[in-house]
């Protein structure tokens, strides 16, 4: 019969007495296949790899405020005029306002017409600098710095949905580990129940041999070990399954999944224990998924905002400096005195649906993403607080079947002394064994429960220790 050693009611693991484990296999760990878990489960590597997609927009909204340079030129091939012009202009995005800097060089040789008259420069060409400054539409936001927002936000909320996975696949590992555990213990207890009825085959043999127990126990005595070796069947596939199911998170060093057996079985059911609190509390912004929800409301504030920029008027100033050097050109002496000018450009919106429009759609999406944001809040506080309930309860049940398992330890021992000096029957002896079997069992299974709540609670508080998250945080 399985021995458990005798544990604290409330919360502690009672410690299985280790069976028979190969010498060449170390007892597989939690924190190993959550390690394993974390590093190569594919659902996080599918993630990271968004991350990194957020990563590429966010660069590619950058790109808006790149510098641009370009080259134009322009050569007449045929008539009256002969006139060449060829410009070079760079020009720079304001990161803080919509408008830009520009610089630009110039340069022309031959003649050109009276309309093209601008076009003249001093032999060494022309020079240019100017600024264009946004005064009301485009001054705090535009559409610009918008995605360039919106991209910067997009890497957060793939950040926070990697975690928001990791987190539920770290959850499913340790379920998994604790199934694979649990199935193997029970595979143990079944295995000592046969174990029991095949030591009893040769002294109920010998004692039928000698005629002091009749023929037909021989034959119960294999009835009884079949029926027991039907659990161990049922206990060995069982334990399969769970191993197979363990191998979705417990990888190698190239990803692939790894089916452990029963060499592999932690000594002591406190293998099963998650190190998560019941004190352990977070405030409910931190979780991820909520996070990432915050992160959608903050977007759709920027598109808002974007949407009362449109409405507003535009008003910009401009203001140029230009010097022609070298001698001078066919243009004249007008082209040789340094320029400067300043102007402004002025146009108001009349009707401007789509700004309103996007207005409209912008509020209401705000305001269906602060109300989810609220059930959320609510569900994030019910969830742990059932879960906390739960391993209360399963502690409770854990402390019962401890105290049931060792009343029958002692009556499945004092019955076989009983057995064995000849003031018992095979049936009673039986009925003990097995009753004491079921009881270690529902003492697995109790302390499964104790575990399984600890891994909930440790997901619904967002433990990054206990899933073994702590350097993907």
């Amino acid at each position: 019969m399985i021995l458990l050693l005798a544990a604290p009611a409330q919360g502690a693991q009672p410690i299985l007495a280790p069976a028979a484990v190969s010498a060449a296999a170390e007892p597989l760990t939690l924190a190993e296949v959550l390690r394993s878990s974390a590093r190569a489960s594919p659902q996080i590597i599918e993630q990271l790899a968004r991350e990194r997609q957020a990563q590429g927009r966010a660069l590619s909204a950058q790109g808006a405020f790149d510098t641009v340079f370009g080259v134009e030129g322009r050569s007449r091939m045929l008539g009256y005029y002969d006139g060449d012009v060829v410009e070079a202009r760079a020009t720079r995005p304001f990161t803080t306002n919509g408008g830009y800097a520009y610089g630009a060089y110039r340069v022309s040789r031959g003649a050109f017409p009276i309309y093209e008259d601008e076009v003249y420069t001093n032999e060494l060409g022309e020079a240019k600098i100017g600024v264009l400054y946004s005064m009301l539409r485009d001054r705090l936001i535009d559409e610009r710095r918008t995605q360039r927002t919106l991209a910067a936000s997009d890497i957060d909320i793939a950040r926070f949905e990697r975690l928001a996975v990791a987190v539920g696949v770290q959850t499913r590992a340790v379920k998994a580990y604790q199934t694979w555990v649990a199935a193997g213990w029970r595979l143990r207890a079944y295995r000592e129940l046969v174990e029991l009825a095949d030591s009893r085959r040769g002294a109920i043999e010998r004692q039928v041999a000698l005629g002091a127990r009749p023929d037909i126990l021989i034959t119960e005595n294999e009835q009884n070990r079949v029926r027991r070796q039907a659990l161990v069947v049922r206990a060995e596939g069982d334990f399969r399954t769970a191993s197979n199911a363990l191998s979705l998170y417990y990888r190698d060093a190239a990803g692939q999944p790894r089916i452990v057996d029963e060499t592999s079985l932690p000594r002591a059911l406190s293998a099963l224990a998650v190190d998560a609190s019941p004190a352990h509390r977070i405030n409910a912004s931190e979780r991820p998924d909520l996070q990432s929800l915050l992160e959608r409301i903050d977007q759709s504030t920027a598109k808002l905002a974007l949407a009362e920029n449109n409405l507003k008027p535009r008003f910009d100033l401009r203001a140029e400096f230009g010097k022609d050097v070298g001698d001078e050109g066919r243009g004249g002496a007008s082209r040789t005195p340094a320029e400067a000018a300043i102007g402004f450009r002025f146009a108001v919106p009349l009707q401007n649906r789509a700004a309103k429009g996007k207005l409209a759609e912008a509020r209401a999406e705000i305001d269906a993403l602060e109300a989810r944001a609220r059930l959320l809040r609510d569900q994030i506080t019910i969830e742990v607080e059932g879960v906390s309930i739960a391993l209360n309860a399963a502690e409770r049940l854990a402390a019962t079947a401890e105290q049931e398992r060792d009343l029958a330890d002692r009556l499945a021992a004092a019955e076989r002394r009983r057995f064995q000096l000849g003031s018992s029957d095979f049936f009673l002896v039986n009925q003990r064994e097995e009753t004491a079997t079921d009881a270690a069992v529902r003492l697995i299974e109790a302390q499964t429960r104790i575990a399984a709540a600890r891994a909930d609670l440790a997901a619904a508080t967002v433990d990054w220790t206990a899933l073994g998250l702590d350097e993907m945080n």
